[in-house]
């Protein structure tokens, strides 16, 4: 039964093939394998940063942070080209590539002498998650849509949660016994397995029929037709948002534990609970967006973002906190960062591409690329403005949740 969108609207269907379906526990569990390679391919660097620092970039640390605004932009940049090559190849043939590409990037960084060139091949890793991740957002549009859709995200974002969980520990792991260059092995091992499982087990779900020629004329009507769309806008900008201040806080949060609360060696642990805690946003949301709607949700949890980071920020610029109540507060604010981001993100896309079905690469591209990109325009001043307080992260999240709340208000 096909349910309809927000609007009362009956979804548009994408197209796919008569091919035998896999159970959706396991094409849950495939399609957050392939999400998980962006999460583990950010957070199991997190504590390489110190060494990282010293070895390449001793007088600038924080240039460090870097290597996460190099992996997003590569990925932002990849979308652009995702999505058209999944709508005329077909969506297996873009995954497969974009994780070989992904394997490439990772050998490169391993042997990279330089911040800069390390730089580059975090870019070039980016790239090719931009594959899974655009092609496997198409692949579940093509079996799914509307609310179903967006139930599926849910339990594939709150899968996708864990994997922050062990990334940090893993990578503490690897730098203790091989040094932060060993790391890139396990994304190695990490990409070729997702490959296999894709390829083993996932038919191809884009008949040919369906597939549209990849051409400039048809990519730019494709882009005319998904950018003249409102809600595409809309909920485009609100998803660049909440992932802008996601990602400001990911790009200090390591200094945050180390300088200003001089936590390093626990770093992993407390990671790893913040990311456990955040896993159950998804959950909660996938039980809750069949009865209260994907919107609502969306706005409601801007809204308390909003009014957390306002307050955990007039408390911090006043220093009223200190010790291990100034550590504490952190701690929640921090965590409340990534639990709403579990409210949003799968319901968001799930909205924007309600009316994308019959172009779901190009559709999923504009809206990843635009989102993914400008994140980065937000979240790179962000992490380079850290002053040994968490306060820079909170005014932008502060700021962000006030603007995407506005915007769900417009769109109710």
């Amino acid at each position: 039964m096909t349910h309809p969108d927000d609007t009362g609207q009956p979804a548009l269907p994408g197209p796919s093939v008569s091919a035998p379906r896999l159970g959706q526990f396991e094409f849950t569990a495939m399609l957050a394998m392939l999400f998980a390679t962006i999460a583990f391919s950010i957070d199991a660097m997190l504590p390489a940063f110190p060494a990282i620092a010293t070895e390449l970039t001793p007088d600038a640390p924080n240039r460090a942070q870097l290597i996460l605004s190099a992996f997003i932009l590569g990925m932002g940049v990849g979308t652009l080209f995702a999505g058209p090559l999944s709508d005329a190849f077909g969506r297996k043939p873009v995954i497969g590539g974009g994780l070989l590409l992904y394997v490439a990037g990772s050998a490169l960084a391993r042997i990279a002498p330089s911040l800069e060139l390390l730089l580059l091949a975090r870019a070039l890793q980016g790239l090719g998650a931009a594959g899974p991740r655009i092609a496997g957002v198409a692949l579940s549009r093509d079996l799914y849509e509307g609310r179903d859709m967006a139930r599926v995200m849910s339990f594939v974002m709150m899968v996708f949660m864990v994997v922050p969980a062990l990334a940090p520990m893993i990578g503490t792991f690897v730098i203790a016994f091989a040094g932060w260059r060993a790391i890139f092995l396990a994304f190695i091992a990490f990409g070729l397995f997702a490959l296999t499982w894709v390829w083993v087990r996932q038919a191809e779900t884009l008949a040919p029929p369906a597939r549209r020629p990849l051409s400039a004329t048809l990519i730019l009507s494709g882009l005319r037709e998904v950018l003249a769309n409102r809600d595409v806008r809309l909920y485009t900008a609100v998803m660049t948002l909440g992932f802008g201040q996601m990602m400001g806080l990911l790009s200090s949060i390591q200094q945050i534990f180390d300088v200003t609360y001089e936590r390093a060696a626990q770093f992993p642990y407390w990671f790893a609970l913040i990311a456990a805690f955040s896993a159950t946003a998804s959950f909660v949301n996938g039980k809750l967006v069949m009865r209260v709607g994907m919107r609502r949700l969306a706005a409601w949890a801007y809204l308390i973002q909003m009014v957390l980071s306002l307050g955990m920020a007039a408390l911090f610029a006043l220093n009223l906190l200190e010790g291990d109540a100034a550590f504490a507060a952190f701690f929640f604010w921090a965590n409340s960062v990534f639990f709403i981001a579990g409210f949003t993100f799968g319901n968001l896309n799930a909205l924007a591409m309600q009316k994308m079905g019959h172009i779901a690469g190009m559709a999923t591209s504009v809206i990843s690329a635009i989102s993914t990109v400008l994140a980065v325009v937000i979240a790179g001043p962000v992490g380079l403005a850290f002053d040994g307080t968490p306060l820079p992260a909170m005014v932008a999240a502060a700021l962000c949740s006030a603007v995407a709340y506005a915007l769900m208000r417009r769109a109710s």
